[in-house]
């Protein structure tokens, strides 16, 4: 491994979350500090550490992992999609939204779900002979580093699509969270 697959690796993982905090940032159209805190550190550390953990237990997981985890982010993104879409449209006019991407259980879920594919990865890393400790480490390192600044753009650009939707844009946010999910189907079944 060399530092530009490391590089296009965390690019790769990472567009899940950039992609889930510009629907975050397009629902919450403010600045939130800590919980937006709270997701950046959380996609980074969780994409990094599913891959870690996924090097490091490869014999039992790549097994019975592979087959489904692609259902498991499709599961959690759709079900938060789902909810997103019913808040938006039952919402009454003039009223916020109930749904908040920022909170703690929700960044947990989206952390989970937009990195389960990093234990994949990890997985993988090992057959292409990544086989100590001094190897994994810079692959992971630049996988968290990279997951946690697209997570902080995405965040930022939904901020400010947001901000120029004069509806309620929850729905949007929905319907960017079940298309997350249709795609990791597709890459996975393809």
């Amino acid at each position: 491994m060399n530092i530009t697959q490391d590089i296009l690796i965390g690019i790769a993982l990472a567009m899940d979350c950039f992609a889930v905090s510009i629907a975050s940032g397009i629902t919450t159209k403010q600045f939130h500090q800590r919980p937006m805190i709270a997701m950046i550190a959380a996609f980074g550390l969780f994409q990094g550490g599913l891959t870690l953990l996924g090097w490091y237990v490869s014999s039992l997981f790549s097994e019975w992992l592979q087959p489904i985890d692609h259902w498991i982010a499709f599961g959690l993104l759709s079900l938060i999609g789902i909810q997103m879409l019913r808040e938006g449209f039952n919402n009454d006019e003039g009223k916020e939204s109930k749904f908040n991407p920022l909170d703690y259980k929700v960044i947990l879920t989206l952390a989970v779900a937009t990195s389960i594919d990093a234990l994949a990865v990890g997985v993988s890393l090992t057959f292409m002979g990544v086989n100590y400790w001094n190897e994994i480490a810079m692959p992971v390192a630049i996988i968290t580093i990279i997951s946690s600044l697209l997570t902080y753009v995405g965040l930022h650009i939904g901020i400010r699509i947001g901000r120029k939707i004069p509806f309620s844009p929850t729905p949007i946010g929905g319907i960017i969270l079940i298309g997350i999910g249709i795609k990791i189907i597709i890459e996975h079944l393809s």
